[in-house]
């Protein structure tokens, strides 16, 4: 018995962005030590990458094949891709993560981390604030203890930190 799949939006792009990949990845990989022999260094690279490559030439066969999904009535082509592909919780935490990477040489770690997490908790639907916040602050005070203690790890402090400091 065999189950009708529809095709997603962007889904026949991904298979082949993934047969590409595969396919530099078993290129790089040869490159290592060649057909030499079973056991040498690129031997393992080889297979992983020709069982990635076998597979994602199979899923985007059968991809191609699936009918393409249907989008709601009331909504046009270009929506229903866009909610399909890119949800808005999706676009938000991207953003949020870009903001962190941005934040985080001039807050440092542990006020960049704990302004990330807080909003993040709330983009993925956390509503209580204070929650999110406690939740938060444990969070990083085991990573800064870990780290810091554990594995003697210096945190960055950040830019904005370092003329108050001294």
């Amino acid at each position: 018995m065999s189950e009708i799949r529809t095709r997603m939006p962007g889904e026949i792009v991904f298979c082949c962005l993934m047969v590409m990949l595969s396919a530099f990845l078993l290129w790089t990989a040869v490159g290592i030590s060649g057909f030499k022999s079973y056991t040498s260094a690129g031997s393992y690279p080889m297979a992983a990458a020709a069982t990635m490559l076998v597979c994602s030439m199979v899923i985007l066969f059968k991809t191609a094949k699936a009918e393409r999904a249907p989008a709601r009535e009331d909504e046009g082509v270009w929506a229903h891709y866009v909610r399909v592909i890119v949800p808005p919780v999706v676009l938000w935490v991207s953003l949020a993560i870009v903001g962190y990477m941005a934040l985080l040489e001039v807050l440092g770690f542990i006020a960049s981390s704990f302004a990330f997490l807080v909003i993040s908790m709330r983009l993925l639907g956390g509503t209580r604030w204070g929650l999110n916040a406690l939740v938060s602050a444990l969070s990083l005070a085991a990573i800064y203890v870990v780290f810091q203690t554990a594995f003697s790890v210096v945190l960055p402090e950040g830019t904005l930190w370092q003329g108050v400091m001294k």
